[in-house]
């Protein structure tokens, strides 16, 4: 069963800094899922219930064509060395341009 946390705590918060790739999930209000793969390190938890994520356009950019229209967002990381582990962050968007 999974584990549901109320914020990123700080072991949560180091186990995010540590990851070179995630995934981006979002959805257009009708229509198919997208989901990409990111990292370049672009990410950062400003606090327990924020991030903050440069979106480096790529093959059409639709992770910001989804977003301007449902702002619905999922954001997975999967451990591929050391403790298996994934975490996924549920949220909101907010463009900052």
């Amino acid at each position: 069963m999974a584990k549901q946390y109320p914020a990123i705590t700080d072991k949560l918060s180091a186990f995010i800094a540590d990851q070179k790739i995630f995934f981006v999930g979002t959805a257009a209000e009708n229509g198919r899922v997208n989901i990409s793969p990111k990292g370049m390190d672009s990410l950062r938890v400003i606090n327990e219930n924020r991030v903050v994520w440069l979106n480096v356009t790529g093959s059409g950019n639709e992770t910001s064509a989804h977003t301007q229209i449902v702002n619905r967002i999922t954001i997975m990381f999967c451990s591929f060395s050391g403790t298996p582990m994934i975490l996924r962050l549920y949220g909101k968007v907010r463009e900052i341009t």
